[in-house]
C-alpha cells in the first residue's frame, strides 16, 4: 500500500516537472521571439521607421513657378500674369461660421454657387487650411473688406497670379488660353512638375510651348505638429520660373488684318518669306479667351460652342477649303518643270473643256471663253480650260507628287496646337479611303483646285512664301525666341528649311512674273489692287461650296449665303525683294478678285507703308 502511494507521488512529481519544463520552454521561445523582433525593429528597420516618424513631422510642399510672359515682335505684351484676389476662411479661427458668412454677404456678393463650392472644399480640407468662399474679388470689394477686416477673425484676402490676355479676342486663336488642369491633362503631364500648379495651356501657343512657359516646380521642407499645422520652414528649393516667349507676330499688323477682314467669316495668314515668321494670323469670328482662364460658365460656353459662325474654330490652321484658282501658279510651275508645257504652248478656250471621246463639258468661269491662251495669260486671266488641259497632261500622280513639295496634304509644322493637314488627293488615297477608282475628270477639277483638294490658309501662305523665295520652303513659326526672366540674352528658335528643286531655275521667274501681271496687267483678275508704291505678285481664287449642274448657271444673288462661293487670294510683295506673303480666305465671299484681293492689299499696305487702297474693286470680274 505504501509502495503504491510512493509510486503515485513520484509520477506526479515527474508530471509537474515535465509541465514546468514545457512551460519554461514556451516562455523562453516567446522571449526569444520578442527579443528577435526588438532586434529587427531597433536595428534592421531603424531607417524605415525613422523615416516614417520624420514624415509625420516634416512635410514637403510644392512651390509652383510663375508662368512665362508672351510678347509680340515689337515687345507688346500679349499674355500677362495678374494678381487675382480670393476671400479665404480658416474655419478653426472662426467662432460662428454661419454668422460670419451672413455678415460677409453684407460687404461682398456671395452667390449660391460660391457657397456650394465652399461646402465641397470644406469637406476635403483640414480646419486650419484656408478655404475660398469667393474668388475674383474686384478692387472695390478688396478695399471694402480691408476697412472692416478687424470684424472677421479667420477671414483674409489672398492673392494668386492668374493669366490674362490684354489683346483679348484679337489674339485668341494665336495664343489659345490656359485653364485649370483636368483629368485629361493629368494623363499626359509630369505630375511632379505640376504639383501645386492649377493651370495649363489649353490651345494655341500656350499649349504648343507649354514646356517653355511653365517652368520647374520648387519645394519647401516644413515642420508640422501632430495636427498638420506648419511650425517652421526647414529648407527650400526655389521654383524656376517659365521663360518669356517672343513671337514673330506683329500685333499692329494683326489689328490691321482683323479690321480688313471686318465682319466676314474667314482667315488671314501673313508670313515673312525671309524667316518663315508668322506676322499675322486672324480667324474671324473670334472670342475673348479671358473668361476661360478661371472657368467659363456652362451657359456662356454652350453659347460659343453652338454659335452658327463657330467663333471657337480656328479657320487659319483648321479650316480646310478647296484652294480654287490660287493653285494654278503651282500647277503651271509643275508643267514647266516636268516638261509638259513651254511658255509658248497655247490652248484654245471656248469656255469649256471635254475629255477625248466624251461629251461632258468642264466649264470655264468665263462662259464665252478666253480664246487662245498661253501659260502667262492662263494665270493672269485665271483660265480654267488651260489648266484642265495641263492637269490632263500631267495626270493625278505627277500633280500629287509636285504639289506635295509645297507642303499641300500635310501639316506645315507651325508651332501652334491643332493644325490640320488638308487633303492632297491621289489615286492611292481614293482607292484606300473611298475604295473607288480615280477618274480622269477628277484630275481636271484637281487642276483648278476643286474636288477633293483641300488646303488650310496656313498651307497657302507657306506655299506662297516658298514661291516668293524661288523654292526655299521655310517651316512657318510663331515663336521667335525664348528668354529666362531677367536675362540679357534670348535663345532664338532654329529655322527649318528645304529647297524645292526644279531643272530650270528660270521657271520661278516666269511664274512670279505672271503673278505680278495678275495685279499689273489690264487683263489681270486683281488689277484693281495695283499699288503705285511697290509691286505685288498675286493670284485670285474662287472655290465652289456645292456642285452646279451642267445646264445650271451660278447666280450668287439666288443662292443662300452659306452656299455661296469662298473667295481666296494669295500674294507677296515687293516682287523684287519679298518681305510679306499673304493668304486670304473669305467664307462665302464670292469672287476672289472682288472680295479677298482688296483685303490682302490693305494688309500689305499696313506692313509696307504704301498708299491706302482708295477703291474696293467691287465691280472687278474674274476668278
Amino acid at each position: 500500500m505504501l509502495a503504491n502511494s510512493l509510486e503515485e507521488r513520484e509520477r506526479e512529481r515527474r508530471l509537474v516537472g515535465t509541465r514546468l519544463a514545457t512551460a519554461a520552454l514556451f516562455v523562453l521561445l516567446g522571449l526569444g521571439v520578442i527579443l528577435f523582433q526588438l532586434y529587427r525593429l531597433q536595428l534592421e528597420y531603424h531607417d524605415h521607421f525613422a523615416a516614417l516618424s520624420t514624415e509625420n513631422r516634416v512635410k514637403i510642399q510644392p512651390v509652383p513657378p510663375s508662368r512665362g510672359l508672351i510678347f509680340d515682335s515689337r515687345g507688346v505684351l500679349l499674355a500677362d500674369n495678374h494678381p487675382s484676389f480670393s476671400l479665404m476662411i480658416t474655419i478653426e479661427k472662426v467662432g460662428d461660421l454661419a454668422t460670419t458668412i451672413e455678415a460677409l454677404k453684407g460687404l461682398i456678393t456671395i452667390q449660391d454657387s460660391d457657397l456650394a463650392r465652399f461646402e465641397r472644399l470644406k469637406r476635403k480640407r483640414m480646419r486650419f487650411q484656408p478655404i475660398p468662399i469667393r474668388q475674383n474679388l474686384t478692387p472695390e470689394e478688396v478695399a471694402r473688406f480691408a476697412v472692416d477686416s478687424y470684424r472677421f477673425p479667420g477671414v483674409e484676402v489672398q492673392a494668386e497670379l492668374i493669366r490674362s490676355y490684354p489683346q483679348g479676342p484679337l489674339t485668341a486663336h494665336v495664343l489659345g488660353y490656359v485653364g485649370r488642369i483636368n483629368e485629361e491633362d493629368l494623363k499626359r503631364i509630369d505630375k511632379s512638375n505640376y504639383a501645386g500648379t492649377n493651370f495649363i495651356g489649353k490651345g494655341g501657343v500656350e499649349l504648343a510651348h507649354e514646356d517653355v512657359l511653365h517652368g520647374r516646380v520648387g519645394y519647401q521642407q516644413v515642420e508640422v505638429n501632430a495636427r498638420g499645422r506648419i511650425l517652421r520652414t526647414l529648407a527650400s528649393t526655389p521654383p524656376i520660373p517659365g521663360q518669356d516667349l517672343y513671337l514673330y507676330l506683329d500685333v499692329r499688323l494683326q489689328q490691321a488684318a482683323s479690321e480688313a477682314l471686318g465682319a466676314n467669316r474667314g482667315a488671314i495668314v501673313a508670313i515673312d518669306p525671309r524667316t518663315g515668321g508668322v506676322l499675322a494670323m486672324v480667324s474671324q469670328p473670334t472670342f475673348d479667351p479671358n473668361p476661360f482662364v478661371e472657368g467659363i460658365s456652362q451657359t456662356d460656353y454652350q453659347t460659343l460652342l453652338n454659335a452658327p459662325d463657330r467663333p471657337l474654330y480656328n479657320r487659319a490652321i483648321r479650316g480646310q477649303y478647296p484652294p480654287g484658282s490660287t493653285i494654278k501658279p503651282f500647277i503651271g510651275l509643275g508643267g514647266l518643270a516636268l516638261g509638259f508645257i513651254t511658255t509658248r504652248k497655247t490652248v484654245y478656250c471656248p469656255g469649256y473643256f471635254s475629255l477625248p471621246g466624251q461629251t461632258h463639258r468642264f466649264r470655264c468661269w468665263r462662259r464665252g471663253g478666253h480664246g487662245t491662251v498661253d501659260l502667262e495669260l492662263g494665270i493672269v486671266q485665271s483660265c480654267d480650260v488651260y489648266f484642265y488641259a495641263l492637269a490632263n497632261q500631267m495626270g493625278v500622280d505627277k500633280l500629287h507628287e509636285f504639289l506635295s513639295e509645297f507642303g499641300f496634304g500635310r501639316r506645315t509644322g507651325v508651332d501652334i496646337a491643332g493644325e490640320l493637314a488638308g487633303l492632297l488627293p491621289s489615286r492611292a488615297w481614293k482607292e484606300g479611303v473611298r475604295k473607288q477608282t480615280w477618274y480622269p475628270g477628277e484630275t481636271l477639277i484637281m487642276g483648278i483646285g476643286q474636288g477633293y483638294f483641300l488646303a488650310t490658309p496656313m498651307q497657302l501662305a507657306a506655299a506662297t512664301a516658298a514661291l516668293a523665295n524661288k523654292g526655299r520652303f521655310i517651316q512657318p513659326r510663331l515663336a521667335y525666341a525664348r528668354r529666362v526672366p531677367g536675362a540679357v540674352t534670348a535663345t532664338v528658335f532654329p529655322m527649318v528649311s528645304r529647297q524645292i528643286q526644279i531643272p530650270n531655275p528660270g521657271d520661278w521667274d516666269i511664274i512670279i512674273d505672271a503673278m505680278a501681271k495678275v495685279v499689273e496687267s489690264p487683263k489681270g483678275t486683281a488689277k484693281h489692287i495695283h499699288s503705285p508704291d511697290y509691286r505685288i505678285a498675286g493670284k485670285t481664287g474662287t472655290s465652289q461650296v456645292f456642285t452646279i449642274g451642267q445646264k445650271e448657271r451660278y447666280e450668287a444673288a439666288k443662292v443662300p449665303m452659306h452656299l455661296r462661293d469662298h473667295a481666296l487670294f494669295i500674294a507677296f510683295a515687293p516682287v523684287e525683294d519679298p518681305r510679306i506673303a499673304v493668304a486670304v480666305l473669305v467664307e462665302n465671299g464670292g469672287s476672289g478678285g472682288a472680295t479677298a484681293a482688296p483685303i490682302a492689299r490693305r494688309l500689305i499696305d499696313a506692313y509696307l507703308g504704301g498708299s491706302p487702297l482708295t477703291h474696293s474693286g467691287e465691280t472687278a470680274g474674274g476668278d
